[in-house]
């Protein structure tokens, strides 16, 4: 699953989704063909289904949703890589399938009616639904499907990576698209295709090829999408606002009944966070995650949340199905951070245990694994399963992984802040540095050791600052540069950075996607979320043997071992994370029981003003 940990923004953005290995329902009509898969057994709906069981099929349709981003924007178009995309596309383009919410990963027809695909899984087909449409009244084609394959596959680097084994698509009927991979057996490549946003060919190209809108640049014009919204107004880098469609294609389709209610969704940008805190305060907009502990213990003692204006919700919900890692990842692609001894000592100079006592209000627990608080983690000595495989790559993997439990250092007290540093010094002395006038600098050629710490969010500083405050006890000489969120994304898809601050929210069926996150040949790829620059050829051999997983209990065993390497290498500092998703709402919003894995927002909400 491709995620980043910026506020609110996973609510409506388009996102891909890894769900292998999965079961397949036919449709009944055999030849084949499946209306929807599930990660085991059948779904939970049949062909037939009216809605989800969790919307509220009366939900009133109007009024306005005001929702709030940070940073700014210079396009609409989703393909090129780079650039500052326009939150809120999510509700202008479609996927040809779609999640439920109280599954697991189980996906229903959007743009496609149904898929099939050979015993071998050597490619997969998607028909149509033959009532999609665009916004302008063109139907969804197989040629708009194949166009949009092709453009991301070429123009956007992190769907190159992760469509590197579908290696085309073809139309081979009327509403039939077929992709083709180059390699057999992988039963996660026929979900990741359904996740494909499908744009409209006839608004980049006209009928005899020739260019009306550029596919690889950004665009602040109207774009069209064959979603429930369209793009109504648009104040570069402040604003942009959808309208409903009135003459949406999928308003009645199952897996819409209830939803996209508002009637038009407003996305106000400010500068940072905290100012943006403060808007939500006065109410200029409807919708906070809230993201400090500090702040969700403290700063909501305002007058509409006393008079109930505004209700605070912590919701546990969204994170059922995700194993979430929030680090400081270190680039090891530059020196020091490439010697293990290094990353290692970096890990024993974060005392967590008292910044979240001083900092956090204790609200917070230590990630421990690349897929905290899942059945995905890996605890303990490896065994059963998972040792068969880490024994299968022994000579590839770190000897630590078979007779040393991954444990992070402890403080909170003096007496263990100061061996920590201790024994981060001696992991320094051992990879070539000393101390010299309270320089720690490298042995041999006298250089300082001296970092920048990048950050796109200024109230990040409560915890990097005491960090940087022990390493210069160290004798190390860190710093922190907070830039605008464009800049900061510029200079991540650039790995232009020592070290960032970053998050990975994971699939409870990882796939493909991890070779985007650790995978070599992602290492040094433009885009990609590899963001520590791994490129190790046991971590590629264990991917491998995750998307291969023939069972549930193999994928389970083969991820538990790649996070146990992963953590062992050292590559990035675990952080923390809670369990909570705390959000605030005024109430001209509302909502009904929250689905058993999200808060289906914003499409399953609406308005107390619609009639």
């Amino acid at each position: 699953m491709w995620t980043r940990a910026v506020n609110a923004a996973w609510i409506v953005v388009a996102g891909v989704v890894a769900i292998a290995p999965a079961a397949f329902a036919d449709d009944g009509e055999g030849d084949g063909w499946h209306y929807a898969s599930a990660l085991t057994g059948i779904p939970q709906y049949p062909q037939d289904f009216s809605r989800f069981d969790y919307v509220n099929p009366d939900a009133p349709k109007g009024g306005e949703l005001k929702l709030s981003a940070t940073g700014t924007f210079d396009s609409l178009n989703p393909v090129p890589y780079g650039g500052n995309k326009a939150i809120g596309l999510g509700l202008v383009f479609e996927t040809l399938m779609t999640p439920s919410e109280d599954e697991i990963n189980a996906m229903y027809g959007l743009l496609a009616e149904a898929f099939s695909y050979p015993e071998d899984l050597s490619s997969v087909t998607y028909r149509l639904n033959p009532e999609a449409k665009f916004s302008d009244g063109e139907p969804v084609t197989t040629e708009d499907v194949v166009f949009s394959f092709d453009s991301f596959k070429k123009l956007n680097a992190q769907y190159a990576n992760y469509y590197r084994h579908v290696t085309s698509a073809e139309a081979t009927g009327e509403r039939e698209v077929t992709f083709h991979f180059d390699e057999t057996g992988n039963r996660e490549l026929p979900q990741i295709v359904g996740q494909l946003l499908v744009l409209p060919k006839h608004w980049f190209e006209n009928e005899d090829g020739n260019v009306v809108h550029d596919i690889s640049a950004s665009t602040l014009e109207k774009i069209v999408g064959s979603g429930p919204y369209v793009v109504d107004t648009v104040n570069p880098g402040s604003s942009i606002t959808y309208r409903l469609n009135d003459d949406y294609w999928g308003k009645d389709l199952n897996v819409n009944v209830g939803r996209n209610n508002f009637g038009t969704v407003k996305y106000l940008y400010f500068a940072d966070l905290d100012v943006a805190f403060e808007a939500f305060r006065a109410g200029t907009f409807d919708f906070w995650v809230e993201t400090r502990a500090k702040r969700w213990a403290t700063g909501y003692n305002f007058p509409a949340v006393k008079d109930g204006d505004v209700t605070r919700e912590a919701v546990p919900n969204p994170l059922r199905t995700a194993g979430i890692m929030q680090a400081l990842v270190p680039n090891n692609r530059r020196a020091p951070f490439d010697d293990k001894r290094v990353r290692e000592a970096l890990i024993y100079a974060f005392d967590f245990e008292t910044i979240n006592k001083n900092q956090l209000s204790d609200a917070y627990a230590r990630d421990n694994s690349f897929w905290f608080g899942t059945e995905l983690a890996s605890t303990g000595l490896p065994k059963g399963e998972e040792l068969q495989i880490l024994n299968s790559v022994r000579d590839l993997v770190p000897p630590d992984v078979f007779n040393k439990a991954n444990k992070l250092p402890v403080g909170g007290t003096q007496e263990e802040a100061r061996a920590n540093l201790q024994k981060a010094f001696e992991l320094l002395r051992e990879a070539g540095f000393e101390r010299q006038g309270g320089k720690l600098v490298n042995s041999e050629t006298g250089e300082p050791f001296a970092f920048e710490i990048l950050l796109d969010n200024p109230s990040l500083q409560v915890v990097v600052l005491p960090y940087v405050e022990n390493l210069r006890k160290l004798g190390i000489d860190a710093s922190v540069r907070v830039v605008d969120t464009s800049q900061y994304q510029n200079r991540v898809n650039d790995f232009d950075y020592d070290m960032i601050w970053e998050l990975w929210a994971q699939s409870l069926s990882p796939g493909n996607e991890q070779f985007n996150y650790w995978g070599s040949q992602s290492a040094d790829q433009p885009g990609s979320e590899n963001y520590a620059g791994i490129s190790d050829p046991g971590v590629d051999a264990l991917i491998q043997k995750i998307v291969f997983a023939d069972d549930r209990d193999t994928l389970v065993a083969a991820t538990k071992a790649l996070d146990r390497v992963l953590l062992a290498n050292d590559y990035i500092i675990p952080l923390y994370y809670s369990r909570d998703y705390r959000i605030a709402y005024w109430n001209t919003i509302t909502h009904g029981e929250f689905p058993e894995y999200g808060l289906d927002f914003p499409a399953g909400w609406w308005s107390t003003e619609a009639e």
